[in-house]
């Protein structure tokens, strides 16, 4: 199987669909030989921000000489980086025999008459295969959606749940209430792990708080009010942290102190089950941390941000940056969403900001919501607004309207922002030559 076919199989089982449950994850990677079980897991799962603090604590623990595996989702440059060790990308022969391999298993389950394993699923197995194989010393696993009945969760080995902040998302799978999602989130917590979270909504904190007591889990909430000196900034942050001072990172956004609080807090537990990290590892790991298309900075003049704000909760963060950041500044946005995400309170929270919003279709992505539809909502709350054909345009015209003082943020779905920081890089590589 070369790569070509390898992606054909994944695409083939699209198909399938979401279908949450453990049965065809457990039996497929029964019948690898269960590799999730020769591994150590931090598992995180939440609604915004597992991303990133998965990201903090992997370099962390990389600059501490450990050999980590990363699990994330979704994607944005390559289907590759969804399965990294030490930030490197899983190769493409391991991609591709591993999938070999995994392609026939699943013929063998659909031909004794069991559930053909989803896309999801299929990943996940790699993932395991691949951790497996480079023999890592620990994983950080993102759930995909929710964390009970996500394939990530048959995993034993969890040495510390995290919690990310929790809200309103996936409500077709998880539920309608805070409460509902936030019991299927609290599903990853394993007897004897320990649970760590950042502060959450009451609703969602009884319901973490509880599951960790009743399966005598010690819980660690992380209280964004602890954070002191925060010194904000476009390029690199610092802030104080217990006992820690002066800690920097390069990921810019409001809530990214709080992100690496959390971060900081799982290392200091990981210590404590015999992990050593020395303080310049803390240090340097944090300052290391790179996680491309959360309020990044792709260009300076004009400044032209992406963030992967797809949701209401993320939508309010976003918010919160563009207000601190660019107080003042004329703002023009590039908005991409998904059919299936609540984009009428995505636009009401952002709208305000922009002084002309440009919506686009993310490509070659069947949910995502048309850019004449897009527009056409914005129009409800926004006067100015286009709706435009490509990508291309959308950079080109984005870059006319925001003149060299301005300010251009795209976001939405994060399935268009990697074709779109590629064209901002080209176009600014051919300006140069």
């Amino acid at each position: 199987m070369n790569e070509k076919e390898a992606m054909a199989f994944i695409e083939e089982t699209a198909g399938y669909g979401i279908v949450p449950g453990l049965d065809s994850i457990r039996e497929l990677c029964r019948r690898l030989g269960s590799p999730q079980k020769d591994l150590k897991f931090v598992h995180i799962a939440g609604t915004n921000g597992k991303g990133s603090v998965g990201a903090y604590i992997s370099s962390v623990l990389k600059a501490a000489g450990f050999k980590v595996g990363r699990y994330i989702s979704p994607v944005i440059f390559s289907y590759r980086e969804r399965i990294q060790v030490n930030d490197r990308n899983i190769t493409v022969k391991a991609l591709c025999q591993g999938m070999e391999r995994i392609k026939d298993i699943c013929r063998e389950m659909a031909g004794e008459g069991l559930p053909h394993p989803t896309p999801f699923d299929i990943e996940t197995a790699l993932g395991f295969l691949y951790f497996q194989e480079k023999c890592c010393d620990i994983v950080v696993l993102e759930t995909g959606m929710g964390g009970l009945l996500d394939s990530t969760n048959i995993v034993e080995n969890t040495l510390a749940a995290v919690f990310a902040s929790i809200s309103r998302d996936h409500m077709k799978f998880l539920g309608n209430t805070l409460e509902e999602i936030a019991a299927q989130k609290a599903g990853i917590i394993k007897k004897g792990c320990s649970v760590v979270t950042i502060c959450q909504k009451e609703q969602a904190k009884k319901i973490i708080s509880d599951q960790a007591q009743s399966l005598g889990c010690p819980l660690t909430v992380t209280d964004p009010e602890t954070i002191k000196n925060i010194r904000y900034g476009l390029e690199k942050q610092r802030f104080d942290y217990k006992n820690r001072k002066k800690l920097e990172i390069s990921l810019a956004g409001k809530y990214q102190p709080e992100n690496a609080a959390l971060a900081l807090d799982v290392i200091d537990i990981l210590m404590k089950k015999g992990l050593s990290v020395s303080e310049e590892a803390i240090v340097r790991g944090l300052a290391e941390t790179r996680w491309p298309g959360r309020f990044t900075v792709i260009r300076k003049k004009p400044y032209f941000v992406v963030d992967g704000a797809h949701n209401e909760d993320a939508a309010k963060r976003l918010a919160e940056s563009i207000e601190y950041y660019f107080t003042n500044k004329r703002i023009i946005y590039i908005m991409g969403v998904l059919k299936d995400k609540e984009y009428e309170k995505i636009i009401r929270l952002t709208a305000p900001y922009a002084e002309h919003i440009l919506t686009v279709t993310s490509p070659r992505n069947p949910r995502a919501l048309p850019a004449m539809e897009l527009a056409r909502e914005v129009a409800l709350v926004h006067s100015q607004v286009t709706a435009v054909d490509s990508l291309e345009e959308a950079v080109e015209m984005s870059t006319l309207l925001a003149g060299k003082d301005g300010v251009i943020i795209a976001f939405g779905s994060l399935s268009y922002l990697g074709k779109l920081m590629e064209i901002v890089e080209e176009k600014d590589t051919t300006r140069k030559v």
